[in-house]
């Protein structure tokens, strides 16, 4: 896909990645997408960025000591806003919750991170120097963006109000509940129901699939590497799909595009 200079309103625009151990995330990472890394930069907490040829693709930083010991490793995903005060306003409005209210990080743009109603943390970045990824929906850079959520009306209503999604129903049995986000009429991330499945199955939260050419044989290097398998790959109308564990317990996502995968991503 071409590269992009700017994600739509809205939209992922930055993922990153909160560690019990960076330099194993580093090389971790490093192997299974051919990322490189920037030395931790100490003035923001030990923040780093991956880059995939050149190009900026994700961030990582240390967990902090604050941080809950409970709380596990974890990806994290940012949604794009041209006004980051508004977005938290209107999140607070919303029925959601402030956990880090908008901060300048220097030039490079504000960040701020809410939870929705349904519980879910989502990052929000209005950018600065730093745009977030250009590279979306190729190998080894960030693919696909999903919700899951036991609130699913709600939730939808929330980030059509909040951020000004578009969105458009894909499935509404009571077996199947989703919803896209748009721009454009192309899709951006998705909003599930797990409403029917125990919470320890399908929990509340964000999760970032990311690209890969083949997902058996990405999934087994990240076996080798050190990973433990969540999902084995299973085709779907979607893509073929895996879900794995980093070495220190992160969970990530796996898409490559099969027969029948249509134009999108899951």
């Amino acid at each position: 896909m071409p590269r992009r200079e700017t994600a739509p309103r809205g939209a992922p625009c930055w993922v990153d990645l909160m560690t019990s151990d960076t330099e194993k995330a580093r090389a971790f990472y490093g192997e299974l997408f051919g990322w490189s890394a920037e030395e931790p930069n100490e003035e923001f907490g030990g923040y780093f960025n991956f880059s995939k040829d050149g190009v900026l693709v994700a961030g990582g930083m240390p967990r902090q000591p604050e941080t809950d010991a409970r709380m596990p490793d974890t990806w994290s995903v940012y949604l794009a806003t041209d006004d980051a005060n508004k977005t938290v306003e209107a999140a607070g409005g919303g029925g959601g919750k402030v956990i880090a209210p908008p901060m300048e990080v220097a030039d490079l743009g504000t960040m701020a991170v809410i939870t929705d109603p349904g519980n879910a943390s989502i990052g929000i970045w209005q950018p600065g120097r730093h745009k977030g990824f250009s590279i979306v929906a190729e190998a080894g850079a960030p693919s696909w963006f999903e919700l899951h959520t036991r609130d699913y009306v709600t939730v939808v209503d929330f980030y059509r109000d909040v951020f000004g999604w578009e969105t458009r129903v894909e499935s509404d049995t009571s077996e199947f509940r989703y919803t896209l986000m748009v721009d454009g009429g192309e899709p951006q991330a998705g909003i599930m129901d797990v409403s029917q499945f125990p919470t320890d199955a399908l929990p509340t939260l964000w999760s970032v699939y990311f690209g890969a050419d083949d997902t058996d044989a990405t999934l087994s290097k990240a076996v080798e590497l050190g990973a433990s398998v969540v999902k084995p790959a299973e085709d779907t109308p979607y893509g073929r799909l895996a879900i794995a564990a980093d070495p220190t317990g992160a969970l990530f996502k796996l898409v490559a595009p099969n027969e029948a995968t249509p134009a999108r991503e899951p």
